[in-house]
């Protein structure tokens, strides 16, 4: 017999005899084989021996974790501050050249003197100047505002003496969109009258909801707008100089004083602001030589009408025919507030608002984004189930006893418990990273609690007691186990530090998902090896192994066996 006709009989020698059939002693392990002394229980020890002291942090982990979920908030992304301010100027009857030269190039020298000024912009048109100052990520915007307010004082000096008012800025957040569109509606009401009613009487009443930042309104301010008549002016010997003069000397709000009586003084309240195109009608603006009042009618046509008639607007919506004036008002939330909280205290102030409006105005909500964001919250906290179910399934099938499987069954959702309070006490949101970063996880958290599972039942079915088994499992992988954890959670360390603004949002799914590891290796290290000493059964050699444990070893022995025939086919 040569040596390849003697390698092939070797070989089918070993195929008889991996699929002859197994007796019920195969399943037991090998009675050669010993267990590695072990001294001491490692970092488990103390859990082990204080099963008291062990249910009571477990309690408290849940009462913190059920405690902070209902007070995390509920956005979209991860609330990003991105510094921004937004400057602007009026400067009435200026054309776009003059705002240009005359406004905007002062305040953009100050500007860019600014440390940590990343982009400008700035918008020149009739009559109004607007910039929008971005600063870099790390720059606070309490401080880029304080920079901002300081370089519009020292351009002051530069600026025209008959401006109006000195230039406005305010904090924006591009990426924070409104919460709430609800749109008032008139078919009798003026745009202006519209404008007025939704700025006094509904804008505030919401503004002072609590999570609520700003309530901006779009529509159409109104404006008196004067149009000159030049022959008459020229008749009169009047200059479009002396018209503005005299409308604004006659227009000026000043004190006019007191009445100071015996028992009572009278503050006198001049009524120098005039807010209807009738009373700028009767205006004095000039004399004529012989001493005769110029009324504004004379030398003009003055008309209620708004601040920029070119702009075409138009408002459709289902349900609704067009409206002859509308007002749309957009609900902003504060940093950090819930967006799903927001738009319910809005929606819970509808009532009110709908039996404090006059017939002639029709209120009707326009969009909701919170609803958006519950939906997408929703989907993935279903996934989140899903994920955990399927974990919880494929323990079972492997593990083949019930007992086995709620161990690390257990495992997951205090992890998730203890992730959500860390999550609450560094003021993270429930988003649709942080919610991907615990479904991503999911797979993680029950890979510690099945090692040390594992480690008990080899130990315990070579004829240790749990308890026993327990003790040394604790003292022989602790360590092990906590390496586990933390080389892991150095995987996701990097995304922590990823710079600018993808790393601004990027950050909690990170730091959630590394959280979510270390809090699993920390329920590895103290729950897990108390319910394993306190649950499991004793597997002592000839116990009776569970029906899906049974099915489950059948199954792993025939891809064994497959695994061993392809192995030799291809040596």
């Amino acid at each position: 017999m040569n040596d390849a006709e003697q390698h092939d009989g070797e070989r089918e020698t070993r195929d008889k005899d991996r699929f002859k059939s197994k007796s019920s002693a195969e399943d037991l392990p090998d009675p050669t084989a010993k267990l590695v002394p072990v001294e001491g229980s490692g970092l488990s020890g103390p859990f082990i021996r204080r099963p008291v002291m062990t249910v009571l942090l477990t309690l408290s982990v849940i009462v913190a974790g059920l405690a902070t979920y209902g007070k995390l908030a509920v956005n979209d992304l991860p609330a990003v501050d991105y510094p921004v301010i937004q400057v602007s100027c009026s400067y009435p009857g200026a054309d776009p050249t003059t705002m240009a030269n005359n406004i905007a190039t002062p305040l953009e020298k100050q500007f860019l003197q600014i440390p940590g000024l990343d982009i400008i912009t700035s918008t020149s048109t009739q009559g109004n100047t607007s910039f929008t100052l971005q600063f870099v990520l790390s720059k606070s915007i309490v401080d880029a505002a304080t920079d901002v307010q300081a370089a519009i004082q020292s351009a002051t000096g530069k600026l025209p003496l008959d401006l109006p008012s000195p230039p406005t800025f305010k904090k924006t957040n591009p990426n924070d969109q409104a919460v709430y569109l609800l749109g008032l509606m008139s078919d009798t009401l003026t745009d202006w009258d519209l404008y007025k009613y939704a700025s006094t009487a509904v804008a505030q009443r919401i503004n002072i909801l609590p999570g609520v930042s700003q309530v901006n309104i779009y529509g159409v301010q109104g404006a008196i707008r004067v149009k000159a008549d030049p022959s008459a002016l020229a008749v009169r010997g009047l200059t479009m100089d002396d018209l503005a003069s005299g409308i604004k000397s006659g227009t000026v709000y000043s004190g006019a004083g007191q009445f100071d009586g015996t028992h009572r003084t009278f503050v006198l309240q001049p009524n120098g602001q005039i807010d209807k195109a009738d009373g700028y009608r009767d205006l004095i603006v000039a004399r004529n030589p012989n001493g005769l009042p110029v009324y504004l009618r004379d030398v003009a046509d003055v008309r209620q009408s708004v601040q920029d008639e070119r702009i075409s607007r138009f408002f459709w919506m289902r349900g609704f025919k067009p409206p002859g004036s509308v007002v749309v008002l957009a609900v902003s939330r504060q940093a950090g507030a819930n967006a799903v909280e927001v738009a319910r205290s809005v929606k819970a102030l509808f009532p009110e608002l709908r039996a404090s409006l006059p017939g002639s105005i029709k209120f009707t909500p326009v969009f909701d984004r919170s609803q958006t964001i519950v939906n997408s919250a929703d989907e993935v906290k279903w996934t989140l189930i899903i994920a955990f179910l399927l974990v919880v399934l494929v323990i079972y099938v492997f593990l083949g006893r019930a007992t086995d499987t709620l161990i690390p069954a257990v495992a997951l959702p205090m992890s998730l418990l203890l992730t959500v309070a860390v999550m609450y006490m560094l003021n993270f949101s429930i988003n649709n990273l942080t919610l991907m970063a615990l479904t991503l996880a999911i797979g993680f958290l029950v890979d510690d609690a099945i090692v040390f599972l594992e480690n008990v039942v080899r130990r315990a079915e070579h004829g240790e007691s749990i308890l026993k088994a327990t003790f040394n499992s604790a003292g022989e992988i602790s360590f092990t186990i906590l390496s586990m954890t933390l080389s892991l959670a150095a995987v996701f360390i990097p995304l922590v530090f990823i710079p600018g603004l993808l790393g601004r949002i990027f950050r909690e799914f990170s730091i959630t998902i590394i959280v979510a590891i270390l809090a699993s290796g920390l329920v590895s290290l103290t729950l897990t090896p108390l319910m394993c000493a306190r649950i499991l059964g004793e597997r002592k050699a000839g116990h009776k192994r569970a029906w899906m444990e049974r099915h489950t070893n059948n199954f792993i022995k025939r891809v064994i066996a497959g695994y061993g025939r392809a192995l030799d086919w291809f040596l």
